[in-house]
Parts: structure tokens; sequence; C-alpha cells
């Protein structure tokens, strides 16, 4: 069965660079932002032929777009206007279409929300990280809580159907009591939708390089442990549950009927083609797939189209990465995991075959003899316990499966 395209379009610009932000954004200028719109549209319209070099299958008919960033929400009206012109000239977007908007409190005006719904966004995912305004201004968010909650309350007078909004598990500052504070204003605010992510200390961050060298800018002195960081994402499982926005995928919650259609492609391993810098895709091509990416620098990306296209690696050659059916097999289970529902046995060998899946046997009857996989009907699910140490499981399943 052939399934619908997801369309992923990425906008790196920002007010400000988070101090935790790991992503290839930053702030720029007006100009800059009208030559990157002029670049972005060019490879939407040349996506076909760039396409069709890899022998990659190219759906027209599109069933989810995303808006990632950065924050989509700075780009004026008329730029979202020319993006989702080329886009319905090159693809058909259902009128179904899940349509969502990443956007940061305060960071959306009347003229580009009115574009917005014209064009069909039904989904805005706004960036709060944190409900106690010392934590959010510790990170260098630009918002406050009222303003947070003033901002769902427009959205959802504006029509927009589904709200949903991030949150980071140890931000400086933050404890127990406050973490349950974002929760409960999170719940009661009626949002369908909360993605809880934990925060990465790593080299890619101001933040997380201060706190590896033992500084005390952006509040690195002021982080939570790794334990104390685990524990506030499994007072979030409980709290949530209890609210009614159910677990989904490792971080992500939703109330009934409003699980993010364009992330669950991800994990499902479904089509999806990505537009912008840094953006990921993943299409069918032949009886395996294909994986490519954008370039993460600006410069590059906005200069000579050849450099566009390239591997995951920095500084790879401009080649796409064919899937092979081991690595497809790998991807299946390891993405499959992180949802809650886990993957079904009989539809990993009725792709794969008897003996990739009887491979892993081992691994999985070791995880789950540790308490962290389960199965049951004929599927393999991460416990709770075994989501907070999905790394550690995918390992044993590898190491099993190599075995």
């Amino acid at each position: 069965m052939v399934s619908p395209l997801g369309i992923y379009v990425s906008v790196p610009f920002c007010k400000a660079k988070c101090s935790f932000c790991n992503f290839a954004s930053d702030a720029f200028g007006p100009e800059r932002m009208d030559g990157y719109v002029d670049r972005l549209c060019r490879e939407i319209a040349e996506t076909r032929l760039s396409v069709a070099r890899m022998d990659a299958r190219l759906e027209r008919t599109v069933d989810s777009v995303y808006f990632g960033g950065g924050t989509p929400s700075l780009l004026s009206a008329e730029q979202f206007r020319t993006i989702f012109t080329t886009l319905r000239d090159e693809f058909e977007i259902r009128s179904e279409a899940e349509i969502t908007l990443e956007c940061a409190p305060g960071q959306l005006s009347e003229e580009t929300l009115e574009e917005l719904l014209g064009q069909g966004v039904n989904r805005v995912s706004l960036g709060v990280q944190s409900f106690v305004d010392r934590e959010a201004r510790a990170v260098g968010r630009l918002h406050t809580r009222v303003m947070c909650e003033e901002e769902i309350a427009r959205l959802r007078r504006a029509g927009i159907r589904d709200v949903g909004i991030d949150l980071i598990a140890g931000l400086p500052h933050q404890t127990e009591g406050s973490w349950r504070e974002s929760l409960e204003r999170a719940i009661a605010s009626g949002v369908e939708h909360v993605s809880v992510y934990m925060l990465e200390v790593d080299e890619d961050s101001r933040l997380g390089r201060e706190a590896l060298k033992g500084g005390e800018r952006y509040g690195a002195e002021n982080l939570p442990s790794e334990d104390e960081s685990a524990a506030l994402y499994e007072v979030a499982c409980e709290a949530l549950d209890v609210g009614g926005v159910r677990q989904y995928e490792i971080s992500n919650f939703a109330r009934e009927g409003h699980t993010s259609r364009h992330n669950v492609k991800y994990w499902k391993r479904l089509p999806y083609i990505g537009f912008g810098l840094d953006a990921h895709s993943m299409l069918r091509a032949g009886e395996g797939a294909v994986r490519f990416q954008n370039v993460d620098d600006l410069d590059v990306y906005m200069g000579d189209p050849s450099e566009l296209k390239v591997l995951p690696q920095k500084n790879a050659k401009p080649d796409p990465e064919f899937v092979s059916r081991e690595a497809a097999f790998e991807e299946s289970l390891f993405l499959g995991l992180r949802l809650v529902e886990g993957v079904c046995f009989d539809d990993l060998q009725r792709e794969f075959g008897v003996e990739l899946v009887a491979a892993v046997m081992p691994g999985v009857e070791e995880s789950r003899e540790a308490g962290l996989l389960d199965v049951s009907e004929g599927r393999i699910f991460l416990t709770a316990r075994g989501r907070m140490a999905s790394n550690e499981v995918f390992c044993r399943l590898l190491i099993s499966a190599t075995a």
C-alpha cells in the first residue's frame, strides 16, 4: 500500500539563540530570511529531479507538513504564501492534512496567523520549555508564563485545532516542585499534545559546553544532575497520564486522537522529505529505502546547489545513504520500540523474514528478564523502566543480532 508523503520544512531563524540549543539555527536579519525563502523554494521546485537521480519514489500526495526550526513563525505572511504556493505546485496536499507550525510564544503576528489559517495550518507546537519564569529566563527564552498562557488562548480563539507545547526536564534552577508546576499548568491549559525532552548536555550548545567544563555561565552550576533529570522525566510520565495526556512515544504525550501524524512517520519509517537547512529525508527506493540530508551550514546551503544533499556525517561526499535490508530491520525495531505500542513480530517477519527476527530474540529475552522489555499478544514494547534506558535496550538487541 502506498503511503502519503510527509514534508518537513526547516526554518533556521530565531530572535535569539537559546543557551541549550544544539540545532542548526541562529538569529539573522530580514534580508537573509528573504534569500533563504528563495533558496528553499528553488530546492522544492527542483526536488523531483534530484530524487529521480537516486531512483527513489517521491509520492505526490501529502498528508502532513511540518514547519520546524528555529522559529518558523518569524517568517512573514507573504513568505509563507510563497512557500505554500511552491509546495502546492509540486505536491497535492490533502484537504485533511495535518499542517504544523513550531512557534515561540509571543512571536506570531496576527497577519501571519491569519495567512497560516488560510493555508490550512491546523496544529501549532509552542516552545514553552518551562512555565516557570526563572527557568525560562535562565536559558535565554524571551517569554513569561503569562505570555505562554495568553498565546495558547489566542490560538484557540483563532481556530487552531491542535495546540501542543514542548517542556524540558533538567533546566537550570529546576526542582521537582517547579517541574510539577509546569506540568500542572500544561494540563490545566488543555493543550492536546505535550513533548517532554531531557536537556542534552553536550558540546553542541553554549550551556552544554559550559557545564562540561564546570563553569558557571548560562546557569550551568544550577543544572540538576542526570539522576535528578531522570526522576523529573518519571514525574512527567505519571502526572501527564493522570491528567489525561497519555504517553505514546518516549518523549511525546497526547490526549486521545491528537498524536502527531507527522512525527509518527519517523518512528514507523513512512516516507518523508525535508527541505531547507539540515533537513532530513527518507524515501522508498526499489525494495528498500534511501536516506539523505541537507548541509547544516547556512552559507553552503545558500550557495552551490550541487553541495546540498549530503550524508549524515559532516564533510561527507554528496551521496545518499541506501538502507540495506539488515539496516532497515534494525531501524524498524529501534524506531518502533520508541512507540508505547511497540512493534509486532508478524509485521517484522513479513517484511524482513524469520531469520532476522530470530537473531534478536536472545537480546529480547535478556532485556525482558532485566525488566526493560515486555512481550504480549505478539508485540514487544519497552517497559516504563525500559523507556528510561532505551539506549541500553537497543545495544542489547544490536549485539544479539550481530552475534
